[in-house]
């Protein structure tokens, strides 16, 4: 067993602690909310992720699983300190470095015996040099403190798992010691382990996350080119599907990408080339096909009506992806506000992102339309007059194609997410518009 402090409770911070917990590491999570402190320790997470809070629970119960705001106490004596706060873009696309900064310095004004301050945030390469000077900088014991590269590969939806059942760990370290305690930390999840050096780690997550946005962007391009020629995207990914040179994941066409990875990553990526006075245009172009496939449907839409104004608007899923109430860069939000700005009533169904949703969009008027919340695709669907596909969740993805010609005063959708079968909305009457077929 491992003492373990993790900093940030997020996406990255929390599902690593609770991950830690369940292999029997003792683990401390801190973060600066007092009330998110206290809402963990009771055993309720603060986001929505499939199993977090069981095993949550479960860890809190064994006593290995703690919570604090107290970041002197939590860092003084751990083995390790692994930095999960997040690293938001900014406007020019370069990664904001200020959380990491802020807990680097309170790692070395706290830890009062040897220790691995662990990055598992993702950070532009040769971060984590700066990182371990930082550090070293502040300290304020005669201590050894080393700084490792442990970038993560979870998908929002599926964190928990992609955390147990990992394809492989990453670690970038400078020193066998630093890699020794590494290995030892992920020893019980008995998952392959790739050493490289630190500047490589970081390169590595990059590379994997922009590769795959990439490949979502090609998708959708070729969907968009599927249309104008006749030929069925889901019939050609399908056959692309069978070279193992490509793969069949990631071959799904739709509006674009969202989430807080492949639109933050791209743009670092793209910001941290520029910075070297090299372009890479291969990521420039991932970047520039999502933005412009986000609107694709509301554009199509815009074709065949006249206006929106008044117009009752069905809106099935607002997450940027099933199994995540996360709404980062999520297509339902350019959408919408294009949709309210044309004055649609909107009703808007999600299983789990709804909540957070109308703390940006509060229900009622809303520029020159208006936005209701409601618990039910039927309820969405009742009487309205145009419908748009925004997610897939499962409660989306069973809706019978005569629920639409039954429910709605006209049976008109657009399929941002390619859910439903042509024909099969066809036979049902509906006039059906998705991606690329």
């Amino acid at each position: 067993m491992m003492r373990i402090a993790v900093a940030g409770t997020g996406y990255v911070g929390l599902v690593a602690g609770v991950c830690f917990a369940e292999k029997g590491h003792d683990v401390t999570c801190v973060d600066v909310d007092e009330a998110k402190v206290k809402m963990m320790a009771s055993g309720v997470t603060p986001i929505y992720e499939e199993g977090l809070q069981e095993l949550m629970q479960k860890n809190n119960a064994a006593g290995r699983l703690h919570y604090t705001t107290d970041y002197r106490e939590a860092y003084r004596d751990k083995d390790a300190i692994f930095i999960g706060v997040g690293t938001p873009e900014q406007p020019d696309g370069s990664a904001n470095l200020s959380y990491i900064a802020t807990v680097s310095r309170q790692i070395a004004e706290s830890v009062e015996r040897d220790c691995l301050v662990v990055v598992k945030s993702t950070v532009p390469v040769g971060t984590n040099d700066k990182v371990e000077q930082f550090i070293h900088d502040f300290l304020e014991r005669d201590v050894k403190v080393e700084v490792a590269s442990n970038p993560e590969f979870l998908a929002q939806g599926s964190a928990v798992h992609d955390t147990l059942h990992a394809a492989r760990i990453i670690i970038g370290t400078e020193s066998k010691e630093a890699e020794a305690l590494l290995k030892k930390i992920y020893e019980p999840f008995g998952l392959p382990i790739v050493s490289v050096n630190r500047r490589s780690a970081e390169m590595i997550k990059y590379a994997c996350n922009d590769f795959l946005a990439l490949k979502i962007s090609y998708m959708n391009d070729i969907a968009n080119l599927c249309e104008l020629v006749g030929a069925d995207i889901d019939a050609v990914a399908e056959g692309m599907s069978y070279d193992a040179r490509i793969g069949a994941n990631f071959l799904k066409a739709g509006i674009g990408y969202g989430g807080s990875c492949f639109p933050k990553d791209t743009k670092a990526l793209k910001y941290l080339a520029n910075q070297h006075g090299y372009r890479l245009k291969t990521v420039e172009a991932a970047v520039d096909v999502n933005l412009a496939q986000k609107t694709r449907l509301y554009e199509k839409a815009c074709q065949r009506m006249i206006t929106f104004q008044g117009l009752k608007v069905a809106v099935l899923g607002l997450a940027f992806k099933p199994g995540t109430d996360d709404l980062r860069e999520a297509p339902s939000l350019d959408n919408v506000e294009l949709l309210l700005k044309g004055g649609a009533r909107i009703t808007a169904y999600d299983p789990v992102a709804a909540v957070n949703f109308e703390k940006r969009y509060p229900a009622g008027e809303n520029g020159r339309g208006s936005i209701a919340y409601v618990n039910t695709p039927k309820e969405a669907l009742t009487g309205a007059n145009i419908c748009f596909v925004f997610t897939e969740w499962q409660e989306i993805k069973e809706i019978a194609p005569g629920m639409f010609k039954e429910l709605m005063k006209n049976p008109l959708v657009y399929d941002g997410r390619n859910v439903f079968d042509v024909q099969a909305m066809k036979d049902a009457g509906i006039e059906y518009y998705s991606i690329g077929r």
